[in-house]
């Protein structure tokens, strides 16, 4: 999972602190996840997930297909 957020966040041409800011959180703290230091939390998944447009799955490297499901309308 760890080198899918960093490689998608590098696709994105985001720094780690361009990327933190959008997350309201510290660099340090982002690097964390990344490094698998700290594990990432569910809303933060979400987030990511569609901020790059894929699924929190994906992310997660329970699959490698990386478009996002289709969205619950309500």
């Amino acid at each position: 999972m760890y080198p899918r957020l960093r490689d998608l966040r590098e696709d994105a041409n985001l720094s780690q602190a361009k990327l933190a800011k959008q997350l309201d959180m510290s660099q340090t703290g982002y690097s964390k996840y990344e490094t698998g230091e700290n594990d990432v939390p569910t809303a933060i998944l979400i987030t990511l997930a569609r901020l790059y447009k894929t699924s929190v799955d994906y992310l997660l490297g329970l699959t490698n297909v990386r478009e996002p499901y289709p969205r619950i309308r309500g």
